[in-house]
């Protein structure tokens, strides 16, 4: 998900339709969740872990400009000395993001079929009374993500959970991601019910989520440039500096509505641990003003390199 917000048009309360994927497309997808679901039936979800962390050991073994990638994404955290213990602890770090990158990606196939309790059963909710607590305001939540983790689970499993949820994507998704939107929504009343909003479209949809009290989500810290009209504030983590999109952070200033930051961690056996922080702005001094939106967004940068520095796996953009 990204945070690019324009004024360029009136979309309808929910995302266009996707482009249409090919026939072959939708066979090649339909044969591999088919095999998954049969593995993890036949193996439990317990096997169908362990098969994704034999792939993706394999991958770590073989990969090695993506374990490059990962080990200059760590430099940056954690500096470029290292001891001999730290150059086994880069190792490892780097072998358990290969698995949990492939572990994800083999629930995510097949999160439509799974029995919907033994979903639920899976989701750790850390600080989950921040949440309730913010809605109970009335204004609706604005929840900051990250390219960090799995955060594409993190919307599903929060509708899962009964809340009203509302997002922000890109529009050049690729097949994989849309032909499974299209199967959550076959599946999940609640995917239904959640509304999702192309990044290029007008503001006006934001707006009026935040005042119907959905919870919206989107990533804030985008890696490559996203045109010189949009928005941004420079930013320091990893002790670099860094500019981050602010649409949507403007708008629930506006909005008056509390800003929370949220994390998904992937832990053994597909459980997940949702990890809500903050608020990054407290409701009586929250204002749309330069000097605010620099310390909510430098906050949100901290608690992104916080979160980072403890879970080193969990470093997506390698």
């Amino acid at each position: 998900m990204a945070d690019q917000i324009t004024a360029t048009s009136l979309p309808a309360r929910r995302a266009p339709e996707r482009e249409e994927i090919s026939i072959w497309t939708r066979l090649k997808f339909e044969i591999a969740r088919t095999f998954l679901h049969a593995w993890a039936r036949l193996f439990s979800l317990k096997g169908l872990y362990l098969f994704g962390q034999f792939f993706g050991t394999c991958e770590w073994l073989i990969n090695y400009k993506r374990r490059r990638r990962f080990y200059e994404r760590l430099d940056q955290i954690y500096g470029k000395a290292y001891s001999t213990k730290d150059a086994r602890f880069r190792r490892t770090a780097c072998w358990r993001h290969f698995m949990r990158i492939r572990c994800d990606k083999l629930l995510y196939l097949i999160f439509d079929k799974l029995p919907r309790e033994k979903i639920l059963k899976r989701i750790r909710f850390h600080d989950q009374h921040l949440l309730d607590e913010a809605l109970a305001k009335g204004k609706g939540v604005y929840v900051c993500l990250s390219h960090f983790g799995s955060h594409h689970v993190l919307i599903l499993l929060t509708a899962l959970l009964g809340y009203k949820a509302a997002g922000v994507r890109d529009r050049n998704e690729g097949a994989l991601r849309r032909y499974m939107q299209q199967k959550y929504e076959e599946t999940f009343p609640e995917f239904r019910e959640m509304r999702m909003f192309f990044a290029d479209t007008y503001p006006r949809d934001i707006y009026r989520a935040f005042n119907e009290g959905y919870i919206v989500a989107t990533a804030l810290d985008v890696g490559r440039d996203r045109g010189a009209h949009l928005k941004t504030a420079k930013v320091t983590m990893f002790g670099q500096e860094r500019e981050f999109l602010t649409g949507t952070m403007q708008i629930a200033l506006r909005c008056g509505a509390p800003i929370l930051q949220g994390f998904v961690v992937s832990r053994k056996n597909f459980y997940f641990r949702l990890i809500s922080t903050g608020p990054l702005i407290e409701p009586e001094r929250a204002a749309d003003t330069p000097e605010i939106l620099q310390e909510v967004m430098q906050k949100y940068a901290d608690n992104i390199a916080n979160h980072v520095y403890h879970y080193p796996c969990h470093i997506s953009k390698s």
